[in-house]
């Protein structure tokens, strides 16, 4: 089991832009110090909230100030970008991180972000990016949203209408985020050679079924499905003792609390709650916010961390990677430590208790 990071941060109306991008930037670079293994950022568009309107740009930032962690896109949503601009913006991304670049894609979720028919963008938008970047020049595409072609442009001898390619031939790895239970999305990227990461907001009895449809799409395929490969995203709070944990994770105010009061908030607005229950019948009123915190959350000592995540993997089955799910920062030290204590401590406790399938 590896440990990786992973942040959609929501940061309070009113705060400062610069000083929340970082905040967001320093625990990335945190991240690499601490070994984590890869790191990805989300973006939207219109939510003031979760304010990093683009992970290219921002990963772009990190390109130089860290050295090891992998970086991904968690995710780029398709819908919201030209193929061109996003084959051409995602290779050079590639070329400046020397090859540490993954990109994690998605149709994206916030209505505001696009009024359209996200999913069949998403699809006509990945397979356009993924044929510019194993075809030749010049390129010609055609689509139900996007034509592409530079057939009357080509100049071969000046290398005009040839569009960047990414260091890592043919395309960078490339993962999807698992949400919906039973998720057919992870068996058709499964299909295609890419891998899942289930979100944090997921409830965990559900997470085994993104392993039974990832197990799926990975036969057909003909490839084997390694949990190495599952990624589980957890909101996580470690500090040095269990009532500092919780205060941190639960008082009303904390960055843990005011995360998933924005999700519960919104999502019980578009009659969405769904994401939070934990059987299809359940009633939206069954559903509260004390509830999802407190089955959402896993906060306390390392001792009693370590034991939160070995009870999620009894309930999951084995999965190779732990996803720290990153919140904005409202006191830096708890922040930093929270992070700190997992990478040095509940590592080493997991590494304890299962020495054949933790890895560094």
């Amino acid at each position: 089991m590896q440990l990786r990071f992973f942040t959609m941060p929501m940061h309070p109306l009113g705060k400062d832009w610069l000083q929340s991008l970082a905040e967001d930037r320093e625990a990335f670079i945190l991240a690499d110090e601490l070994a984590f293994t890869e790191g990805y950022c989300g973006e939207h568009l219109t939510d003031p909230e979760e304010n990093i309107t683009s992970s290219v740009m921002f990963i772009a930032s990190l390109a130089h100030a860290t050295r090891r962690i992998r970086l991904g896109t968690g995710t780029v949503n398709m819908p919201n970008h030209h193929p061109v601009n996003l084959a051409a913006s995602l290779a050079r991304l590639d070329h400046m991180l020397g090859g540490r670049f993954i990109l994690g894609t998605s149709p994206g979720a916030l209505p505001s972000d696009a009024d359209a028919d996200r999913p069949a963008m998403f699809l006509e938008a990945v397979n356009h990016l993924l044929a510019i970047w194993r075809g030749e020049a010049p390129c010609n595409l055609k689509g139900e949203f996007w034509n592409v072609s530079t057939a009357r442009t080509h100049l071969p001898e000046t290398g005009m209408g040839i569009i960047p390619r990414p260091r890592q031939p043919p395309h960078p790895p490339i993962v999807v985020t698992a949400v919906a239970p039973f998720s057919q999305g992870a068996t058709e990227a499964a299909a295609r050679g890419w891998d899942p990461i289930s979100a944090n907001f997921r409830m965990p009895v559900w997470l085994k079924s993104h392993w039974q449809k990832y197990v799926e799409g990975c036969g057909r395929a003909g490839r084997a499905a390694n949990p190495a490969n599952w990624r589980i995203a957890k909101t996580i709070c470690v500090a040095e003792d269990d009532a500092t944990a919780r205060r941190y994770a639960t008082d009303p105010g904390s960055p843990y609390r005011c995360y998933y009061n924005s999700l519960f908030k919104k999502l019980k607005r578009r009659g969405a709650l769904g994401v939070f229950k934990t059987r299809r019948d359940q009633p939206d009123d069954e559903v509260t916010l004390d509830d999802v915190s407190e089955q959402l959350i896993i906060h306390g000592s390392p001792q009693r961390g370590a034991g939160q995540v070995l009870a999620l993997r009894e309930q999951t089955g084995a999965f190779g990677t732990l996803l720290y799910a990153g919140m904005g920062w409202k006191d830096r030290e708890l922040g930093r430590k929270s992070m700190i204590l997992l990478a040095e401590k509940v590592r080493t406790l997991l590494q304890a208790a299962l020495p054949t399938q933790v890895a560094a």
